[in-house]
C-alpha cells in the first residue's frame, strides 16, 4: 500500500474527534480466535518474534468498542473526518491562530531549517501541526495496541488495512525498543504530533535534531512534514488556496472537488470569481459547508499536496487558514 493511500485512510485529529461514547476498553480473549493464532505464527515465522512474547501481548490487549463503532456504521457521517463547523469550533479560530504565531516564534530556527532543506513554506508546516495535534499538545489518549487489535480482528470496513498496521506496530515497537502496551495515539492507531500510523512512522519519520527519530518529538515532526511536502512536489511561494466569491448562499452549479481540477474558464462561467489575483488556468474548486451558507475556495496544485496527507477538503482549507494567519 503506498503512502498516499495510507495517509488518506488515516485522516485523524485527536482534538477534533472526541468519542461519542465513553465505554472503556474491556477484557477480551483474543487468543481464542483462529485468526489471532495465524497472526502469531506469521509474526514468529516471518519476523522472528517470540511466540511467548506475542501471546503475552495478546493477553494484555483489550476490545475497544468505541473504536470499532467508528468503522462499523454506528457513528454519523463526518465524525471521523470532521465537518467544517467542527473545524471552525476546534481548530480554525482566533485561539489557534494565536497559538500558531507563538509556535512559529518558538520553533522558528527549526522551521527555517526545514524550509531551507526541503524547499517548502514554513507557514504550512505550522498549519499541519495545528490541525493534526494542536502543535503537539493533543496526540491521542487511546491505547494503540487495543485500537489496532480491535480493528484487526473484528469485522469492519477497513479490517485488512488495520491488520497490516498491527503488524507494523509490533515492528515499530521492537525497532524503537518501546513497550507496545504503553503506546498511546488516536482511535485508529495514529501516533505523535503529526499522527502517523505505524507503517508511516517506520518509513517516513525523520530524525531532524540528531537525537533519534521520534513521532512525539516536535522537531522531528517538523522535518517529517517538510519531507512529505517536498516528496509530493510542493512549490515554494505558491498559495494553496484562496477564497472565491459567488452569488447566493449555497453553491450547486458545479461539482466541487479537491481531486479534480477545473478550467478557470468553466469556473468563471459558473459565476465564481477569485477574491484576489489567481494567475493559473486551472483550479480545484472547493466548498466548505457552514450552517447558513457555503464558502468557495480556489485551490492550486499545492492544495492537493495538503489533501494527500488527509483526504479532506476541510483539512486542506484549515491548514491554509492557519498558514495565512502566521505569515
Amino acid at each position: 500500500m503506498n503512502l498516499l493511500k495510507l495517509l488518506i485512510l488515516t485522516a485523524l485529529f485527536p482534538l477534533l474527534l472526541a468519542a461519542n461514547d465513553d465505554r472503556p476498553p474491556v477484557r477480551y480473549d483474543y487468543l481464542s480466535k483462529p485468526d489471532v493464532q495465524r497472526f502469531i505464527r506469521m509474526m514468529h515465522t516471518r519476523y522472528s518474534f517470540s511466540e511467548t512474547y506475542l501471546t503475552k501481548v495478546f493477553r494484555h490487549a483489550k476490545l475497544d468498542r468505541d473504536t470499532l463503532a467508528r468503522y462499523t456504521g454506528k457513528f454519523k457521517k463526518n465524525t471521523t473526518v470532521g465537518s467544517w463547523e467542527r473545524f471552525k469550533l476546534h481548530v480554525v479560530n482566533p485561539e489557534t491562530f494565536r497559538e500558531a504565531k507563538a509556535f512559529k516564534r518558538k520553533h522558528y530556527r527549526t522551521l527555517k531549517k526545514a524550509e531551507r532543506t526541503y524547499g517548502v513554506d514554513m507557514d504550512y508546516i505550522v498549519g499541519f501541526l495545528g490541525v493534526e495535534s494542536r502543535f503537539g499538545n493533543y496526540t491521542g489518549d487511546y491505547d494503540v495496541l487495543d485500537a489496532l487489535a480491535t480493528l484487526a480482528f473484528h469485522r469492519n470496513r477497513m479490517q485488512k488495512f488495520f491488520k497490516s498496521e498491527l503488524k507494523h506496530l509490533f515492528l515499530f515497537a521492537r525497532e524503537k525498543k518501546y513497550d507496545i502496551t504503553k503506546l498511546q495515539g488516536s482511535f485508529a492507531g495514529a501516533m505523535g504530533c503529526v499522527q502517523q500510523v505505524p507503517s508511516v512512522a517506520r518509513r517516513f519519520n525523520k530524525d531532524f535534531d540528531g537525537d533519534g527519530a521520534s513521532v512525539w518529538d516536535i522537531e522531528d515532526c517538523i522535518g517529517s512534514i517538510a519531507s512529505f511536502m517536498h516528496k509530493n512536489k510542493w512549490k515554494k511561494g505558491m498559495p494553496a488556496v484562496i477564497p472565491a466569491r459567488y452569488r447566493g448562499k449555497r453553491f450547486t452549479r458545479l461539482r466541487t472537488s479537491h481531486k479534480r481540477m477545473l478550467s478557470m474558464k468553466s469556473i468563471r462561467k459558473a459565476g465564481v470569481t477569485p477574491s484576489r489575483p489567481f494567475p493559473w488556468n486551472q483550479a480545484y474548486l472547493v466548498k466548505t459547508r457552514n450552517n447558513t451558507h457555503d464558502d468557495l475556495w480556489l485551490g492550486t496544485r499545492n492544495f492537493r499536496v495538503l489533501t494527500r496527507y488527509n483526504n479532506s477538503a476541510n483539512y486542506g482549507v484549515a491548514i491554509s487558514l492557519i498558514a495565512e494567519a502566521v505569515k
